[in-house]
């Protein structure tokens, strides 16, 4: 099984990576949610998938057992989760208000929205 969510990882990777390399803003926010998934495949991946066994103490016990998956990664992804949910939120929201000032959300043209000759900083205060 772990194979396959290599594979599948390796995919997100490579989808995540093409999405933001693009200049297409949306296309970009898409690559990050994406990128952010293939972080939490992995990190699923890596600890350990087994059905046998959940990753609770039995009583009488001290640790887990030795065939037990380990429930430091499925923390972690509860928390990645939601971290990439509210940065998700924040990037639709930033791309959305600069689609509505520049009215593009291609990357380019919104380099050419900026002024060509910007007021130059104050030297002292």
């Amino acid at each position: 099984m772990e194979p396959l969510f290599a594979v599948l990882v390796g995919l997100f990777f490579t989808a995540a990576v093409y999405l933001m390399l693009s200049k297409f803003s949306i296309r970009i926010m898409l690559g990050i949610a994406v990128l952010g998934n293939a972080v939490n495949l992995l990190l699923f991946t890596s600890g350990r998938l087994t059905r046998e066994v959940p990753p609770i103490i039995p009583d009488g016990l001290d640790a887990l057992p030795s065939g037990a998956a380990n429930p430091l990664p499925q923390a972690l992804i509860l928390t990645a989760i939601v971290i990439s949910f509210s940065l998700l939120a924040f990037l639709l929201v930033l791309t959305y208000r600069a689609y509505q000032d520049i009215g593009t959300d291609n990357t380019d043209e919104m380099r050419v929205a900026e002024p060509d000759d910007p007021q130059a900083p104050p030297m002292g205060y």
